[in-house]
């Protein structure tokens, strides 16, 4: 009886803490239409970003392979594909796209739209938009900036000893939140996003995005192979000129002592004519290492197929108006409810806890 007792009297405190509220209604009411205009405010003062998404993946080289594998077995060389396989692997993009060497490449990109056209560094260090209450907000410290003696460092050292600009680092941390970049280890297909306050700047820096991103990626996986295949190609040139200088040799001998008969001159073309065969070798072996070399650039290049191109987005992403105006009403119900049942709620829990 006592635990009946107990969970009515809970109750009925419950009901007269509602009914407290319901009597002091017009007070919430005014803190959640507050809250509203609050809101709105908030909502509009912020300004629109359009996100932009290109989808790609690798495709499949096994064909490469196969030929490889194949011109490589003429020489006795035995290829595996577990390599090319990493190289193709896209879990390194975002890892690539968030270096700052990458980034610091973007910065002359060209770019425009219907009020803009400069280059992408000026266009995010100069022609974004920011809420109002940002320049509040930082009016301490410019006035801090202002009557300072001491003058603020221009540069800043990275990890690998490199000093870049603050203004550099402030465009390439804006830029690091602007481009994302997320791969799908099963699938392989990466998807790229731009964020911009421009739709046209956000789908054209997409597409230079993924075009970028994919020289960036061909040129740092085939470094390798490129200067194997330089190396491939010099010594071929060199067995050539070998080869074809012998060949001469043997032919300007034989020439000139046609009609001598001696052991000398037996001996003599004999040892020209074994030069000759040796440096033919020579060059008939670099010839078929410099196909392998060039068949190698090839299989290390990795090949995209744009699954989603970028397309002018034609709504703002962000900001989004509705779910912030609707934080704001929550958040004005729950602290005039709290302003007006703090003390009751205080007063009530000391009594439970007797």
């Amino acid at each position: 009886m006592e635990e009946k007792e107990t969970s009515t009297e809970i109750e009925i405190d419950f009901v007269s803490l509602f009914n407290r509220l319901w009597h002091k209604k017009k007070f919430i009411i005014k803190f959640i239409i507050a809250g509203f205009l609050l809101g709105i405010i908030v909502a509009y003062s912020m300004p629109k970003e359009y996100t932009t998404t290109v989808l790609l993946t690798p495709d499949s080289q096994a064909n490469n392979s196969g030929t490889m594998g194949s011109l490589a077995a003429l020489t006795g060389i035995n290829i595996g594909n577990n390599q090319v396989d990493a190289l193709t692997s896209p879990n390194l993009y975002p890892t690539i796209l968030n270096s700052t060497t990458f980034i610091q490449g973007l910065f002359d990109i060209p770019v425009k739209d219907k009020r803009v056209n400069t280059t992408l560094y000026t266009y995010i260090k100069e022609y974004q938009k920011v809420p109002w209450w940002n320049y509040i907000l930082g009016a301490p410290t410019r006035i801090k900036n202002l009557f300072s003696s001491d003058n603020p460092v221009d540069s800043i050292d990275t990890a690998n000893g490199q000093r870049i600009s603050r203004g550099d680092m402030f465009v390439i941390e804006t830029l690091r939140n602007m481009l994302t970049v997320n791969s799908e280890k099963k699938t392989g297909i990466t998807a790229i996003e731009v964020t911009m306050q421009s739709p046209e700047i956000s789908s054209f820096i997409a597409d230079t995005l993924a075009s970028y991103l994919q020289s960036y990626i061909i040129e740092y996986r085939t470094q390798k192979a490129r200067l194997d295949l330089e190396y491939s190609e010099r010594l071929y040139l060199e067995s050539k000129e070998n080869y074809y200088k012998a060949q001469a040799e043997l032919a300007s001998f034989t020439d000139g002592n046609m009609n001598v008969v001696s052991a000398t001159y037996r001996t003599t073309q004999e040892r020209l004519q074994n030069e000759a065969t040796l440096t033919y070798s020579i060059y008939n072996q670099t010839a078929q290492q410099l196909q392998i070399a060039k068949v190698k650039v090839q299989n290390t290049t990795p090949v995209f197929t744009i699954i989603q191109p970028a397309i002018e987005p034609l709504y703002a992403s962000k900001p989004r108006k509705k779910i912030i105006i609707i934080g704001f009403l929550f958040v004005a119900f729950v602290a005039s409810a709290a302003y007006i049942l703090g003390k009751d709620i205080w007063v009530e829990i000391k009594k439970q806890i007797k």
